[in-house]
């Protein structure tokens, strides 16, 4: 979404306000000081031609959202017994995390992200695009020696790729919730469900994991039809491009309403918002049973569940900001 430039120092500071509230709730405080060190490291340590991008990219207003969820679902299985590996997860879904939104920027072209000018915007498309394939390389180099690691980024790459492939060619279409909970399953979901088997090392935790990003991207949906853009989305383009959305998905039952969200016309675009927004209770009340069968999970699978819970709820209020 192309942003007013005098509302970026507002959500910047709002990003950075959730990223100290979670990580404060969860008492990650030393672990992500240890991870912003990685960081710098692992930027210091690429090609100079890319340095000064990842600089930008890397190192102001990130939530941390993911890595704290590595390290959570860690704590819920292994307590506090850290290890290199954990870090170095983290580290990488960060990485891949920051490709996913130098190419979403470019596609969506967006001019603002984080406080300031998107990567695309500062260096040019070309640079932009290089640095997302480096970043990409430079997570499987990490990995190399890692194997379950190295397999479960292999399994996030795939199924990004083939999320938003799918996305694309389902949009338009008059489709329901269930499908909704299916794109989003693998759009965010599976990085989220990646994060919890990282941080839990196998599988105890990957439904919760599908169920905490399915509950993130159905946040993020109903922040962008509230104009909150507190995640960072583009609810402008997702209409404009008849994006199955959680709001869309319930008011496309509408005969007259999918009629537009299909072949949209002139001024539709303002309609189809308004139809979207008179089904924000009805998506808020979705959101909540997501979040009690992701808190039920928690409980489930983890001995220690506290931090689980913790990140459901702060998920939660996302759309509410």
């Amino acid at each position: 979404m192309n942003i007013n430039p005098s509302n970026v120092e507002n959500r910047g500071n709002a990003v950075s306000d959730i990223r100290r509230k979670i990580i404060a709730e969860l008492s990650l405080e030393n672990e992500v000081d240890r991870l912003d060190a990685m960081i710098a490291n692992w930027i210091d340590s690429c090609d100079e031609e890319m340095r000064e991008l990842f600089h930008w990219q890397f190192l102001d207003g990130a939530k941390y959202f993911r890595p704290a969820t590595v390290f959570a679902c860690h704590r819920a299985v292994h307590g506090e017994d850290w290890g290199e590996q954990t870090f170095s997860a983290a580290m990488i879904i960060e990485i891949l995390h920051n490709m996913t939104l130098v190419v979403d920027d470019i596609l969506d072209k967006s001019r603002y992200r984080r406080q300031k000018l998107t990567m695309h915007c500062r260096f040019g498309s070309l640079r932009a695009l290089m640095a997302s394939g480096y970043m990409v390389a430079e997570s499987y180099r990490i990995a190399r020696d890692m194997p379950y690691v190295l397999d479960r980024i292999t399994e996030l790459v795939e199924r990004l790729g083939v999320a938003e492939c799918m996305q694309w060619r389902l949009r338009q279409q008059p489709l329901g919730l269930e499908d909704w909970r299916r794109i989003a399953g693998e759009d965010t979901g599976s990085m989220f469900e990646v994060c919890a088997c990282l941080g839990g090392s196998g599988e105890t935790l990957r439904r919760y994991g599908h169920l905490l990003g399915l509950l993130y991207h159905g946040c993020d949906d109903v922040a962008d039809i509230r104009g909150l853009e507190a995640l960072g989305g583009g609810g402008e383009e997702d209409i404009r491009d008849g994006i199955l959305t959680l709001p869309a998905s319930l008011a496309i039952r509408n005969p007259d309403v999918s009629k537009m969200f299909c072949h949209p016309g002139d001024g539709d675009i303002v309609r189809l918002a308004k139809a979207f927004e008179a089904k924000l209770p009805e998506a808020e009340a979705v959101l909540d049973q997501i979040a009690d069968d992701a808190r039920k999970e928690a409980a489930r699978c983890s001995r220690d569940p506290a931090g689980l819970i913790a990140l459901i709820d702060h998920t939660r209020q996302l759309s509410k900001q």
